[in-house]
């Protein structure tokens, strides 16, 4: 059975992306994005949980986020998770981890919370892909 390393999030951006360029030219955006889930705690009391997520997109991906994305907008985004080690300027390792993009789709400015998800698929010429996307290929058809 091969491994699976697939995240799918809707929420909305917390900044506009930072657009940038790798030293050989290669686009690359990077953006917050803040999901919320409502719940009722114990006692009965309403209750919300946002999580914020830190979302990378490559080459023509980073390009359409930079350009159509901004602060507050619904976008859904798939990809998978990856992590990243450093060692600070103190001497100390970190590590964080990101969602990098595979798919993005954005939503009608103003569209509210309360639409199904993920939304119709769009027509493409081909499907976008980041430089981290392995092809893969289930040994078989039947999930688990």
């Amino acid at each position: 059975m091969s491994n699976l390393n697939k995240v799918m999030l809707v929420g909305r951006l917390g900044k506009d992306p930072e657009l940038r360029y790798t030293t050989d030219g290669t686009p690359v955006a990077t953006f917050t994005m803040a999901t919320s889930e409502t719940f009722k705690d114990r006692s009965g009391v309403k209750q919300e949980r946002t999580e914020w997520h830190t979302i990378v997109a490559w080459r023509k991906l980073a390009e359409i986020a930079g350009e159509y994305l901004k602060k507050g907008r619904l976008v859904y985004v798939e990809g998978k998770i990856q992590s990243r080690e450093w060692e600070g300027k103190d001497g100390i390792k970190r590590r964080t981890y990101e969602i990098v993009a595979s798919d993005m789709k954005m939503f009608p400015a103003g569209q509210g919370q309360n639409q199904s998800y993920p939304p119709e698929e769009r027509k493409s010429s081909g499907p976008s892909r980041s430089q981290y996307e392995d092809d893969f290929v289930p040994e078989d058809d039947v999930p688990m």
